[in-house]
């Protein structure tokens, strides 16, 4: 039984539920409410969250209001933790909204500490951003959700964006190159009805791993 780390807000477990019950063998370790073993650990999910807190951020932050102040410390101290060993052991590795940001950080990259036009209600949890795709992609969306005030700057060195924004060119996916799996979105695949081969992409390198 493949062994899944994440941590996961309460009040975003019953969008991941669905994709979890279709895969009863994964047993999804979930590190908000209980100790996560790393090492045992077959593939790494970063989900959605409050801001990354301030200290572990690789930039100068002009304006700290920009930054939401119910940051959650111990989990991004977990995540980062997480990201180094998920990375130092090759594990499949999916990154949703504040995971892109995580993975990106982790990673020397820097974020866009605030931006406009990403978080409109209507595009929370319907599929009506545009985005345009490099050819390479394996995943592809014409539309995606979005609800995001920050978002990737600099990327990481090793990565390769895969889709921005049409209107204001944000990176909406990228992956990790050189790397078997490590595929990071900005939207929320969790939430909508178009992006079942994604997840079932990500949980076949479970068993593969």
């Amino acid at each position: 039984m493949p062994n899944l780390a994440t941590w996961i807000r309460e009040k975003d477990e019953r969008w991941f539920y669905p994709f979890f019950a279709r895969h009863p063998d994964i047993h999804v370790c979930d590190a908000r409410k209980s100790s996560v073993a790393m090492d045992q650990a077959d593939g790494l999910l970063l989900t959605g969250g409050t801001d990354i807190a301030p200290e572990f951020l690789r930039q100068e932050i002009v304006d700290p209001s920009a930054i939401d102040k119910d940051v959650d410390v111990e989990r991004d101290r977990w995540e980062f933790a997480a990201v180094q060993e998920a990375l130092s052991r090759g594990l499949p590795i999916l990154a949703i909204c504040k995971g892109i940001q995580i993975l990106n950080v982790a990673l020397g990259g820097t974020l866009k500490l605030d931006i406009l036009g990403h978080k409109h209600p209507d595009q929370k949890d319907h599929d009506i951003q545009p985005l345009r795709y490099d050819t390479t992609a394996n995943h592809r969306f014409e539309k995606v959700n979005s609800s995001h005030h920050q978002a990737v700057d600099r990327v990481a060195d090793g990565f390769e964006v895969e889709a921005w924004c049409v209107n204001d060119d944000i990176v909406e996916q990228m992956r990790l190159r050189n790397y078997p799996f490590a595929l990071a979105v900005q939207y929320h695949p969790e939430r909508g009805k178009i992006y079942d081969d994604l997840f079932e992409d990500f949980f076949s390198r479970l068993d593969d791993h």
